[in-house]
């Protein structure tokens, strides 16, 4: 299958937490690829950004970019497009903040490391123009995220956990 071409920027020394970072988020980007449903909507020569940035700067961008004034975990920002000849195409950024990504994985009670590549998943699934706007097209993009994170060997992230 086609795997993207992954830009990791590493922005917030806090990422450094997390041993062999770009490596995770490269691995959850390129797990896409090998999707049978949604890998062939990838090409090789298709370009991803990813930032990994911290709490501060993700408000900023939510704020320009969504009215909204508080971090979040994610954000996705899609190329607009273009003509795709023979020439690389670029998908879009995407911003991921350690704080807000660390404090749900606690309280979740779910790694770290699987919680970023979960939110990897969903970035890059907005960047290829799913939602979740409304319930049916939120259980769809859940059943792919689902499915490409367990092609990674990551439980469910949707899934309740009942003690």
């Amino acid at each position: 299958m086609s795997k993207p071409k992954i830009e990791v920027r590493i922005e917030s020394p806090q990422w450094a937490r997390i041993p062999s970072v770009s490596r995770s988020v490269r691995r959850a980007a390129e797990a896409i690829g090998d999707d049978p449903e949604i890998g062939p909507t990838i090409r090789t020569a298709d370009i991803i950004c990813i930032a990994l940035i911290d709490a501060e700067a993700i408000a900023v961008l939510n704020e320009k970019w969504r009215a909204r004034k508080a971090p979040t975990n994610v954000l996705s920002f899609p190329a607009a497009p273009g003509p795709l000849l023979h020439s690389p195409r670029f998908l879009g950024d995407l911003a991921l903040a350690f704080e807000t990504i660390e404090r749900e994985a606690r309280s979740e009670g779910k790694p770290l490391r699987d919680h970023l590549a979960h939110l990897v998943v969903h970035g890059i699934l907005h960047l290829l123009g799913y939602d979740h706007a409304d319930e049916a097209e939120a259980e769809r993009m859940e059943e792919i995220e689902t499915r490409i994170l367990a092609s990674a060997g990551i439980a469910d992230p949707h899934a309740i956990e009942v003690a």
